[in-house]
């Protein structure tokens, strides 16, 4: 018996009161009325960090104004993204013509190196009918692009490619009945190519002469008709081919600029004062010996200490004399060895509240014969960004402009307007392409510090974190403990599954197997450290969890991992995922073939799937011990995510999950003690090397009969609890600990 399908369960930070339409609009059907809303899911729940005092100008201002109206930044953020407004999106307002030829594309997407730029690019040329070379994307710039949302939750491809292919069919056919009144046709004696409209006695009208044309423009001020004719997948001619990456020479030849790299004139750096320990309170400073020094720019407002100099040496050396005057009060503190414990004590100290249970856990209790107990720790992980946080303020007049790398521009836009207390026009929040993301950079803080800055110097100023200020002040993926109690009735079936997770999140915590009893819930806890979105967040911990424990099931009842799992898979789309990778690594036969490992150098093979923002992923690995030391040696993952827009770029999404999640199995984890975290760099934290990839062998299964979804987080969820029943294949020992340990 399946269980039956219930209430989706809360993520770590859930979205607000706005629902949750967990649905994608067909590849036939891309209306914007069906778009599915994009919730927030990954939202930190936490008060500004900074407080900043009004001055006696905006004192005055509100005072004198006689009644004072707010609009927190969470509601107006909710109003600008409302269905209504995405209906009333005027072509003009997401799309320029240039007179070159160039159709250009705007949207509040970011590309952090997934591949939205292409992508987005090829959603557009194939509705407009145009080579790709000939579109052009502005991306996250709050002043001129419509607010399609952050880019987060694996979005951009079930909503924003809808939209984008939506608005281009829209203002295709629009471009078609203008063409056809200038030659005084019927559309349909009008034929169209590559952006050259023809009719009658060899009449032609090209994009470049209809974009100087002022009529044409005044037609364009209009919302995208409901009824665009789209283009059906099998006549996609840009979408589903491997399109290289449309800026990829500009970053290979050092052209394109990052956050870090933006220059403006007069520019000034700054540096932050920030607390010797976590919780630590400022109890005396004295600013004096910066003050002191030439061409410094000293603020203190609030709790906010930081200088601002010609170049960032001198800033860090006047923020360096600073600290030497200061007096900490510490704040209260445990070491990482204790996380575990305190996380889980928490946890239990709330009750029994949020249990999703179905069928009657007692019952499946009493048939089980044989019964799983485990207790799985998911430790602290840093996003580790090639690029740390990075930001440029400038402020003319009371206008604030930010250059800043965010994955959520408009909430960073919400923040400088909530902090300096601004209008929304008074801001304005452009994000050039940004050194990574992983979910790590949803807020905000480097732009509200380089702001404050800039405005008590008057001059635009460069804040660059550190990658110490990086590892140590930036947020983390949480940390945390998941208990399994799982139990097979006298026929090795799953009559129980009971699976609790304390402190990292709900993602992905319902199982895909069928069981008749059981139940999840997740609890929230008190964190030591400050967390947030990463990579699928906690689909991956839940999914090593589980993947584990049924590892242990199938081997408490003699079965293999495979069938075992097949046995209780019904039939579809992630039974198939599964079948293919283990075809491709050509399961039966390496079974046998590491079974014959001996020590020294033990060898086993593990696998093991899971299901997360509609897509689907397997993954089978095969480790080696050597010299005491953990190897992978071959990875096959095999994913699908419907119908694949470009194979190339889905390739690289999956390697590039495929080794973040060796990362998170085998050797990240945030160490920390007395408040400070005691391994702040690369050389003490290690994430995965160019030496650590294994034999990779990538299966896509292309689905273009269903809608196409996200790829940039799921395919990282299965590799973690596949090395590690590799790992128990190998050694007979089961580690339920990420990063895996051998003792």
């Amino acid at each position: 018996m399946a269980r039956p399908h219930r209430r989706p369960i809360p993520d770590l930070n859930p979205p607000s009161s706005d629902p949750l339409i967990d649905r994608s609009p067909s590849n036939d059907d891309l209306s914007i009325d069906d778009e599915p809303l994009e919730v927030e899911r990954y939202e930190l729940r936490e008060p500004p960090r900074y407080r900043f005092a009004a001055n006696r100008r905006e004192f005055t201002q509100v005072v004198g104004a006689g009644l004072l109206i707010t609009v927190s930044a969470r509601t107006a953020h909710a109003q600008r993204r409302g269905r209504s407004a995405r209906r009333e999106e005027l072509l003009s307002q997401r799309f320029q013509l240039g007179d070159d030829g160039i159709v250009t594309v705007l949207t509040s997407k970011v590309s952090v190196g997934q591949g939205a730029r292409t992508q987005l690019s090829q959603a557009a040329a194939e509705e407009l009918g145009l080579p790709i070379d000939r579109i052009r994307l502005v991306m996250a710039d709050t002043q001129r692009c419509p607010d399609d949302g952050g880019t987060a939750g694996s979005r951009t491809t079930p909503s924003t490619v809808p939209r984008v292919r939506n608005a281009a069919a829209a203002l295709r056919g629009l471009l078609h009945q203008f063409a056809a009144e200038q030659f005084d046709l019927n559309t349909e004696q009008v034929t169209y190519s590559e952006g050259v409209f023809r009719g009658g006695d060899q009449q032609q009208l090209s994009l470049s002469e209809l974009a100087r044309d002022e009529a044409l423009q005044e037609r364009l001020n209009a919302a995208p008709s409901e009824d665009a004719s789209i283009v059906p997948i099998d006549r996609w001619r840009v979408l589903g081919t491997s399109v290289d990456k449309v800026d990829g020479p500009a970053v290979v030849t050092g052209q394109t600029k990052y956050p870090s790299d933006i220059q403006l004139p007069g520019m000034l750096y700054g540096k932050v004062l920030r607390p010797t320990s976590y919780g630590a309170t400022l109890a005396s400073v004295d600013l004096t010996p910066a003050q002191q020094l030439d061409d410094v720019v000293v603020v203190r407002d609030g709790d906010f200490i930081g200088c601002a100099a010609p170049t960032s040496w001198r800033a860090a050396k006047a923020r360096d004399a600073i600290a030497a005057t200061c007096q900490w009060k510490a704040g209260s503190s445990f070491p990482s060895d204790q996380l575990f414990d305190r996380l889980k004590r928490s946890g239990d100290s709330q009750g029994d509240r949020g249990r999703d249970v179905w069928g009657n856990p007692a019952e499946g209790t009493a048939k089980a014969k044989q019964t799983v107990r485990g207790e799985y720790e998911i430790a602290y992980v840093q996003h580790a960004p090639m690029e740390p946080r990075a930001a440029v303020a400038q402020w003319q007049d009371d206008q604030l402009t930010v250059w800043t790398g965010t994955q959520q521009p408009a909430r960073v836009h919400g923040e400088l307007c909530q902090t300096f207390r601004l209008s929304p026009q008074q801001a304005r929040v452009i994000v050039p392409d940004t050194g990574g993301g992983f979910g790590g950079k949803h807020t905000g803080e480097a732009a509200v510090e380089a702001a404050r800055l800039a405005k008590a110097a008057g001059r635009p100023v460069s804040l660059r974190w550190t990658r110490d200020e990086e590892f140590t002040w930036a947020y983390f993926r949480p940390a945390g403990v998941i208990t399994v109690h799982a139990g097979l009735d006298a026929a090795g079936d799953l009559c129980l599954w009971e699976f609790t997770n304390y402190n990292s999140g709900g993602s992905a915590i319902e199982t895909p197997y069928k069981v008749p009893h059981g139940s999840t819930r997740f609890v929230r806890c008190d964190a030591p450290l400050r967390q947030g979105s990463y990579r699928a967040l906690a689909s991956t911990a839940n999914t090593f969890a589980r993947e584990s424990a049924m590892d242990e099931l199938a081997a408490r009842s003699d079965a293999d991992p495979l069938d075992f799992r097949l046995r209780h898979l019904a039939d579809g789309r992630l039974k198939d995922v599964l079948k293919a990778a283990a075809d491709a690594f050509h399961w039966p036969r390496r079974v046998a073939e590491t079974g014959q490992g001996e020590k020294p150098n033990q060898r086993g093979v593990g696998l093991a799937c899971g299901t997360e923002k509609g897509s689907f992923v397997a993954a089978c690995a095969e480790v080696e011990i050597r010299d005491g030391e953990l190897h992978v040696v071959e990875v096959c993952q095999a994913f699908e995510c419907g119908a694949v827009h470009n194979p190339r770029n889905l390739r690289a999404q999956q390697v590039g999950a495929l080794m973040m999640g060796l990362g998170g199995a085998l050797t990240e984890s945030i160490e920390f003690s007395e408040g400070k975290i005691t391994n702040p760099s690369f050389s003490s934290y290690r994430v995965p090397r160019l030496s650590d990839l294994p034999k990779l062998n990538i299966v896509q299964l292309n689905r273009p009969d269903l809608p196409s979804v996200g790829a940039g987080e799921t395919p990282i969820i299965a590799i973690a609890p596949a090395v590690a029943n590799a790992l128990f294949a190998a050694t007979g020992t089961r580690c339920r600990s990420m990063p895996l340990r051998l003792s």
